[in-house]
This record gives C-alpha cells, structure tokens and sequence, in this order.
C-alpha cells in the first residue's frame, strides 16, 4: 500500500512538471520592398526572410509592332525589373505567359526570343496561355514571373 501511495505521488508530480521551455530562437523577420510602384499596382514585390529573397513580378507589356518585337521588349523590361530587385534571370523559378489569339506559329518566334534572353539551360518552370484580350487592344503578350535568390 505503501509502495502504491508513493508511485501515485511520483506520477502526480511528473504531471505537473513543466516540459523543458524550447530554445529560445527568433523566427528571421519578414520584409516586403515594392519596386516601382505607379497607377495601382508595382513592378515587383520583394519579400526578404533572412536571406531568402522572393521576388513577384508583375506581367511585363510591350506596344511594339509585331509579336516577337513585343517579346523581346517584354523581357528585356522583365530583366530591368529583375536587376532592380537585385536578381538576373537565372534567379527565376517560374514565368507565365499570356498570348493573345495564341497559335502554334507563334511558337518558332516566341522559343528564339527566349533562348536569346534565358538561354536553353536550367529553364524555369513554365505556363504558356493563349487568351481573347490582355489589358490593352495593343499588348499581344504579358509574362510574369517568381524569381529566388540567396543573399
């Protein structure tokens, strides 16, 4: 009986005891940078926790006069946005891209355009939408895209 009060007695003290306290560790803190911001809306967001860099860009337009004119400037506007942000395009993990009145003979003109600019290496995942109307009459296409980097 004895035996029996004092095993109860231990179990109700180890109940009691509080668990270790966790280590004290700060999570690393959040900041959010918006790169040119004008008429509603930025060019890019950056979104730093400790040293991961997220980078939102905003789809990029061009008014150029023929579709591959307007992808070329598209992403030479996205690289300008991307080095602003402090990133290049090998930071970018993902593009989507929006064409309106999409056909497969775009394809040729859009694939020269990007291996020109991106390369045909180490490729970002992709989207690829063919759509009725962007924004303006105008723009035949708009690419946004995520870009990672590590500082």
């Amino acid at each position: 009986m004895k035996t029996s009060i004092l095993l109860i007695l231990a179990l109700a003290i180890t109940a009691c005891q509080q668990p270790p306290a966790a280590p004290n560790v700060e999570a690393p803190s959040l900041t959010k940078t918006y790169i040119n911001t004008h008429n509603g809306y930025s060019e890019a967001v950056v979104v730093q926790t400790g040293n991961l860099k997220t980078i939102y860009i905003s789809g990029q337009i061009s008014e150029a006069d023929t579709f591959e004119a307007q992808m070329r400037e598209v992403l030479t506007n996205m690289k300008t946005t991307l080095q602003a942000s402090g990133a290049t395009f090998k930071d970018v993990v993902k593009m989507n891209t929006y064409i309106v009145d999409y056909s497969p003979e775009l394809l040729p003109a859009f694939r020269k355009v990007r291996k020109e600019m991106l390369g045909d290496t180490d490729m970002p995942a992709s989207t690829l939408v063919g759509v009725a109307a962007l924004g303006k009459e105008s723009w035949k296409i708009e690419i946004e895209a995520i870009a990672i980097l590590q500082e």
